[in-house]
């Protein structure tokens, strides 16, 4: 779009800062505090206290709410191909109020409220805390997250590549129950930064909460806690045996798994599972132990455990993130062969053939599905790393 990305700064706020006048330099910031994030345009017009300035668009946003800050160049990197200011970024001094073809717009005075994110960084050389506060903007909040996150944690002194991330998030919203993020990254071996997934995932829960269909998001704070595990722990499902080939209705019976380690020796997990007392004898049961991405797929269908099955409002948006599952454990599910409903963010087991028939055809095309098992009973194991892999085991009930 013609914009040259250049490393700057910013300055403490000054009394004459919002003395404008045509010529001098103002911008848009996206991003401030210890991460900054800012674009700076020349000040064409001032009408009383309305600004003109850029004389293109910035983003072509439209309406906004953006603070506006006083900017001063420092000098200019000459280039016949695309000369670069090197700009300092100053105090606040209003707000940006549209972001059209011919200008940007602005309004001197108060400057809008700013989402608060703060990011901790523990390792073993130490614990750091980034305060940085960013726009509020359905577009532009899931991305300058990420690049806020990303930023933080890999231009870190406490950070280091080949580490095994640890990502535990909290977002808190006005009027609803704060979303609780947590997941755990290992080391990859291609060139990509080892921090990238757990920006990825900050930025993939955002923008599930600003694209919502059902009300406007306030985010009030974001605080991202990363703990960097030294070495590459994850884990791989090599098999699974239980104790006996068959079982009665009602009875527990011990699971045990083999899993592999990156590069280490193997070892065993042991759970159990409960065959369910209503049970038939005759049934065969299936056992799945799996991790967190094939169980989604296995009890959620096409809409694979991400919420995307349009919930019935925020509040059930929420508690579907809140509850899906996490990639640093050992799933083991017990199906039995009857249908699962999905409709919409709702899973209804064990339902009923005249149920089917009843509803098929009434709802929009493609809020429901139709699962041939149903999720009898679930329990999972806690790993220090994320988990892969998939093994499927027959139970018959005599």
């Amino acid at each position: 779009m013609g914009f040259v990305a250049a490393q700057g700064g910013t300055t403490p706020a000054r009394p004459d800062d919002a003395k404008l006048a045509p010529g001098d330099m103002a911008g848009m910031v996206l991003v401030q505090g210890d991460v900054s994030i800012n674009s700076a345009c020349t000040v064409t017009a001032i009408r009383g206290d309305r600004v003109f300035l850029c004389g293109h668009p910035f983003l072509n946003l439209g309406d906004v709410q953006l603070p506006m800050a006083r900017s001063r160049v420092l000098t200019t990197l000459s280039s016949d191909l695309a000369s670069t200011k090197i700009v300092n970024v100053g105090g606040p001094i209003g707000t940006i109020t549209g972001d059209h073809l011919t200008a940007v717009t602005g309004k001197l005075g108060a400057s809008p409220a700013m989402i608060p994110l703060e990011l901790t960084t523990k390792s073993a050389l130490g614990e750091k805390l980034i305060r940085a506060q960013i726009v509020d903007h359905p577009k532009l909040t899931p991305l300058l997250v990420a690049l806020t996150a990303f930023n933080g944690l890999t231009q870190n002194v406490v950070y280091g590549e080949g580490t095994t991330l640890k990502l535990h998030a909290e977002i808190r919203m006005k009027g609803h129950a704060p979303v609780e993020i947590e997941n755990t990254f290992a080391p990859g071996d291609s060139l990509s930064p080892d921090g990238m997934p757990v920006a990825l995932n900050l930025m993939s829960v955002v923008m599930r909460l600003f694209t919502n269909q059902f009300e406007a998001v306030k985010i009030e704070n974001i605080a991202v806690h990363v703990e960097s595990v030294p070495g590459r722990q994850s884990y791989s499902i090599e098999s699974a045996w239980l104790e006996k080939g068959e079982a009665a209705p009602g009875e527990t019976l011990r699971l045990r798994v083999l899993l592999r380690p990156y590069r280490g020796a193997a070892r065993i997990e042991e759970t159990t599972i409960k065959v369910p007392d209503q049970v038939m004898r005759g049934t065969t049961l299936r056992v799945m132990v799996s991790d967190a991405d094939w169980m989604n797929r296995a009890s959620r269908g096409f809409a694979g455990g991400l919420g995307q099955g349009s919930p019935a409002g925020l509040d059930p948006l929420i508690a579907l993130i809140n509850r899906e599952r996490k990639n640093d454990r050992l799933y083991v599910g017990l199906f039995v062969p009857s249908p699962t409903m999905l409709w919409d963010d709702k899973e209804l087991p064990n339902v009923p053939l005249s149920q089917i028939n009843a509803i098929d055809g009434r709802p929009a095309p493609g809020t429901v599905q139709i699962l041939r098992e149903s999720l009898a009973s679930e329990a999972n194991v806690a790993m220090s790393g994320p988990v892969t892999g998939i093994v499927s085991l027959n139970l018959p009930v005599r």
